[in-house]
């Protein structure tokens, strides 16, 4: 599947994820209306709301983009309607071509971990047969219980050709409180060296488990890297040669174009840019409000083309 999204993105000349993370705010009043008066003010109501907005944007941006990130969370507050409307998302941008990656972050250990890997990337015995979960291309995964948490997903990907992006360096504020602490590493010697921030030793993790499960030029094995830290986008680029990156914080969350440069190699490949909020709500944005809410879908249409415009221009200016 990496092999894949390499070359979705090659075709669009977009390294662009949508997140489609929606929440009722950002869904407009006609398709709030519209749902509630089939199913009333209730959680079935606010999951088939939640489902015709991502339908209507997905229509609208589905030839412009390799991939989408839906964030599991954002269905899970809906309970098990909002699972369903989750479901329906993924099939229905496979359907349209897309690559799904599940914004799940999961993180747990043994039989535990196994359940996640194939709930959402594998296949599950159910008696003689074998079926399938919410089958997503990609998964993100959290790797602070350390490899009895991540290799079962590995096994999963190894099997099924799929993914997974682990968490390395977050793009939220308060990532440093943890992230960034300073560690003390052994060289490749064995020889004690100097303390370094914990993501950079997760990188390296990141690197290792990569070599197990290579596709062409990258591996299954991505990692994410928040685009509000470049500096520390730069590092990790050089720790994970072979890992794609894929960097949230674009957008809503104050990263810009020029600052994702170092995330990418030379080739201009090796990373994927996340924006959520600034494109699946560009209705409600200033700059695209001439759209208005009966018009939402295109806004987001106009925000990705303006994305794809500010990071292939930022891409230039490196040379």
């Amino acid at each position: 599947m990496i092999n894949e999204l390499v070359e979705k993105i090659k075709r669009t000349g977009a390294p662009i994820v949508v997140g489609l993370d929606p929440t009722l705010k950002f869904v407009p009043e006609h398709i709030r209306q519209k749902a509630f008066t089939e199913y009333g003010e209730t959680m079935k109501g606010a999951a088939e709301a939640v489902w015709l907005y991502n339908k209507a944007i997905v229509d609208a941006v589905h030839d412009l983009i390799p991939a989408v990130k839906p964030q599991i969370a954002m269905y899970e507050q809906f309970g098990v309607e909002g699972l369903i409307a989750f479901q329906r998302t993924v099939e229905y941008c496979k359907e349209k071509g897309l690559i799904v990656i599940g914004d799940i972050k999961r993180g747990d250990i043994g039989s535990t971990s196994e359940a996640y890997a194939v709930g959402h990337l594998g296949q599950v015995q159910v008696g003689s047969s074998l079926c399938r979960g919410f089958d997503e291309d990609f998964v993100t995964v959290n790797p602070y219980l350390g490899s009895d948490g991540v290799k079962p997903f590995i096994k999963v990907c190894q099997e099924e050709k799929k993914g997974i992006f682990v968490l390395v360096k977050t793009s939220n504020p308060s990532s440093g409180e943890i992230q960034d602490r300073l560690v003390k590493g052994a060289s490749k010697d064995g020889q004690e060296s100097a303390d370094r921030p914990l993501y950079e030793i997760v990188g390296e993790q990141v690197a290792a488990w990569g070599e197990e499960c290579m596709g062409n030029s990258y591996s299954y094995v991505g990692a994410v890297v928040g685009a509000t830290y470049p500096e520390q986008g730069k590092i990790l680029r050089k720790i994970m040669p072979k890992a794609y990156i894929l960097v949230p914080g674009y957008g809503a969350q104050g990263g810009r174009g020029a600052d994702l440069v170092h995330f990418f190699n030379e080739d201009g490949l090796g990373a994927i840019v996340n924006s959520s909020r600034g494109i699946i709500a560009a209705w409600q944005q200033e700059r695209y409000a001439g759209y208005g809410a009966e018009n939402f879908a295109d806004a987001s249409r106009a925000a990705v083309i303006d994305m794809r415009e500010d990071i292939a221009q930022a891409l230039a200016a490196r040379g």
